[in-house]
């Protein structure tokens, strides 16, 4: 709980904002743990992972596989459109990254190796019951050393539309650390989890009803301390934790400092008007949100990653399980719902960080914890399928503009060496740490190791 105070506050009691506490420990003690991770030499990579959770599982024939050569009921439903790699074709609402794909590698035969939901590969007993960022956070540090940006960011919907309703939760906890404790948690704006709650100021709330506000306040706090005196007396941690309260780090969280037309570029909330939403699907507000914020979501996890943080798991709500029973919709619409804002968010994304020169610096992982079904059901869906699943990544400073393996004749399963969660553990952790010099570091736990060292990387993309 952040806990800022107005500019008639003491001395004493402003020195109470060094002891903002994240996930049980105050932000001075998570600033100490990434000065003890530097000064042990972890070999970290001047490189951040946006990793895009598809919650529900996507479908593979639907998205970068489409097989139109199959049988009716196995081939996509949605047809096929020809991308910018001659031969490659993907399902026909993806025109955006259809002419993008060169920017960009996919992966066909990927595995997840159940039909469960859960939120693997995210946070699975592969990576030791704790969420990938949290793994990177143990090593790199909680916090970036020059402005404390919180290294481990978890962006729900409400991290952009306070409306949103809560994350999904029920099939597995994002903000897990499994074994290394609370001070690994991810960041989590937008008031939900144990690690983040909403800003609480101990000014009037009316006066913080947006972000510009909050900004323009804590500038009024800066402005005092300086005026003050007020820094005198705080340690070094206690110094840099009001620093990054005040600092660069709490801009990082405001995506109206973007350029307007960028803003709309990202903005995914017309691409299907609300109104257009069949309300017979139970899982209507949950479509809803997916449109309302996937892009913003994106605009602000390139922000954070600019800012310093190491990695930002992204979700939007559950919306990707395309059964066409009561709560899902069929392929045909749901694509509509569900492809449509992810071709313009993910488009977006790709063609900012290019247009930034960031293509070396940001890795973007796009996967769900499974496929569906090769063959639609009597209703018009698919359904849970573990045999094989889509995945996308783009950037990192890997070899892009490549279709990595094969699937069989019904996107089933796949025709070449399997793909696990596994090996895309490996390819991030060899993206954000020089493994090899990462091995000859003494006191990292040994469960980290195995996560670390327990599967190949994807070697087509090194």
């Amino acid at each position: 709980m952040l806990s800022l105070v107005d500019r008639t506050t003491s001395r004493r009691d402003f020195l109470r904002i060094g002891g903002l506490s994240l996930g049980g420990l105050t932000l001075p003690q998570l600033l100490q743990v990434k000065a003890i991770a530097a000064a042990q030499g972890v070999p970290v990579r001047d490189k951040s992972v946006v990793f895009l959770f598809l919650h529900g599982g996507p479908p593979q024939t639907e998205t970068f596989d489409p097989k139109m050569s199959a049988p009716a009921g196995v081939r996509s439903v949605v047809g096929e459109i020809d991308t910018q790699i001659p031969g490659v074709t993907f399902g026909s609402t993806l025109e955006r990254l259809a002419k993008l794909n060169d920017k960009f590698t996919i992966v066909r035969s990927f595995t997840t190796g159940d039909g469960n939901h859960d939120i693997k590969p995210v946070v699975s007993k592969q990576t030791a019951n704790a969420n990938v960022g949290a793994l990177y956070a143990r090593l790199a540090g909680a916090n970036h050393p020059q402005n404390g940006m919180p290294r481990n960011v978890l962006l729900f919907p409400r991290a952009v539309e306070p409306e949103a309703q809560p994350g999904v939760t029920q099939f597995g906890r994002f903000d897990s650390t499994g074994e290394l404790g609370a001070a690994y948690a991810p960041f989590i704006p937008g008031g939900q989890g144990p690690a983040q709650q909403n800003l609480e100021l101990s000014i009037a709330r009316e006066r913080l009803d947006d972000r510009r506000n909050l900004l323009s306040q804590l500038d009024s706090l800066r402005h005092w301390a300086d005026q003050t005196g007020a820094w005198q007396g705080l340690d070094r941690m206690q110094e840099q934790a009001f620093s990054t309260i005040l600092g660069g780090a709490a801009e990082a969280f405001d995506i109206t400092k973007e350029d307007p037309r960028l803003i709309e570029r990202y903005d995914t909330r017309g691409v299907v008007a609300r109104e257009r939403i069949s309300k017979k699907w139970n899982n209507h507000q949950n479509y809803a949100d997916h449109i309302a914020t996937l892009g913003k979501l994106l605009l602000l996890s390139r922000r954070l990653c600019e800012a310093g943080c190491g990695f930002v798991t992204v979700t939007t709500n559950f919306v990707w399980d395309m059964h066409a029973d009561v709560n899902n919709a069929t392929i045909d619409e749901g694509m509509q719902y569900c492809a449509a804002p992810l071709d313009q968010a993910v488009s977006a994304f790709i063609e900012d960080v290019e247009a930034r020169g960031l293509a070396d610096k940001i890795l973007l992982v796009v996967c769900g914890e499974m496929g569906r079904t090769p063959k639609v059901n009597a209703r018009g869906g698919r359904d849970h399928w573990g045999g094989l699943a889509p995945l996308l990544l783009y950037g990192g400073g890997l070899k892009m503009g490549q279709v990595i393996g094969q699937s069989d004749g019904s996107a089933a399963a796949p025709a070449t060496e399997p793909i696990r969660p596994q090996n895309l553990i490996s390819t991030i952790m060899h993206v954000l740490f020089d493994v090899p010099q990462l091995r000859a570091v003494r006191g990292i736990p040994s469960d980290i190791t195995k996560v670390i060292t327990g599967a190949e990387p994807i070697g087509e993309l090194f």
